[in-house]
């Protein structure tokens, strides 16, 4: 198997848990370029765990994660969650600034604006991110899609990204992901509504204990 070939994310005899309790077992996955895996499964399977055990934020007690070909997460991927982080006190254009230098890039002034274009919040640069809806405050964590490419962040974990967002916003984000699995990358999602542009599903419910 050549490097070309071998699958960015691996996942063997994966144990989903919170805390002590297992939730899933032998989880298996693999996700190789240009995947879009649509992650699936009753509530309480562990979906979102799932993602921040791979996002590293979680421990992973039994079975293996290999990326990009070595044992465990030598290289964080990007996470986005419905758990926002954004800090109400900067402004929109200040919070996006600071979630792509967590990936080394430091955005010139047209390329926050075209981002915050891409997910509608052109004018928004300098408005407390206090004074947004949620569903706008939810765009500022998506604008960084639109800059991020396989070369910086070959995996993207997202968790909800459809959340609080217009039909024309979810259009959007659906032919960014598959511009970016075009492009080489890798995606792993959770949805309540279906993906369109997915081509490989993992469902949970298969591994429940």
């Amino acid at each position: 198997m050549t490097a070309l070939d071998t699958p960015l994310l691996v996942l063997d005899g994966l144990t989903v848990q919170r805390g002590e309790i297992p939730l899933c077992e032998e989880v298996s996955l693999n996700l190789s370029a240009g995947s879009i895996c649509h992650l699936i499964g009753a509530n309480g399977t562990g979906k979102t765990t799932l993602l921040m055990q791979l996002a590293g934020l979680l421990p992973v007690m039994t079975g293996e994660v290999v990326y990009q070909g070595a044992v465990s997460l030598p290289i964080q991927p990007l996470y986005v969650s419905h758990q926002l982080g954004i800090h109400p006190n900067l402004t929109v254009a200040q919070n996006l600034t600071f979630l792509l230098n967590l990936y080394g890039i430091t955005p010139s002034v047209t390329d926050i604006d075209d981002a915050l274009a891409w997910v509608g919040l052109q004018g928004f640069e300098t408005v407390s991110s206090s004074h947004l809806s949620a569903g706008q405050t939810r765009r500022i964590t998506l604008a960084r899609l639109y800059l991020l490419t396989p070369d910086i962040t070959p995996l993207w974990l997202l968790d909800e990204p459809f959340t609080a967002l217009d039909v024309d916003m979810v259009v959007r984000m659906e032919d960014r992901l598959s511009d970016f699995a075009n492009a080489g990358g890798s995606i792993l999602m959770t949805s309540h509504q279906a993906v369109g542009v997915a081509n490989q599903v993992l469902d949970l419910s298969n591994y429940m204990v």
